[in-house]
């Protein structure tokens, strides 16, 4: 099994409750051919870069999970299906992503003013 990330906007116009439910399909789209999550995510409305399908802000959400190949077709199959969403990208990813470690004591000086 591989290791994936994908990020899927989706309009504004429609509620948290059925934003919520279509993360929740598509989830399950990725479950049913045999993907594993490690971590799922809404990261919740931002403004876009530029205007997608006459939408200027956009609903994030977040997929990180090990799956065979197959689960990125039919995932971007469903993505492509459902109108609400307005721009997905999938990415396979060659190693693990790592953590982000605490600032150390060097850190921290710079945050201080102190160069």
């Amino acid at each position: 099994m591989e290791l994936y990330e994908s990020l899927f906007i989706i309009r504004t116009s429609i509620s948290d409750e059925e934003t919520a439910a279509l993360i929740a399909k598509m989830k399950a789209v990725a479950e049913k051919t045999g993907a594993q999550f490690i971590k799922s995510e809404n990261l919740g409305k931002k403004k876009l870069a530029y205007e997608v399908k006459r939408e200027r802000k956009g609903t994030y959400a977040y997929f990180y999970f090990r799956a065979p190949s197959i689960t990125v077709g039919e995932l971007e199959r469903s993505y492509r299906l459902e109108d609400p969403i307005i721009k997905f990208l999938t990415v396979h990813l060659k190693k693990e992503l790592v953590a982000p470690r605490p600032l150390e004591a060097s850190s921290e000086e710079f945050a201080g003013g102190r160069v």
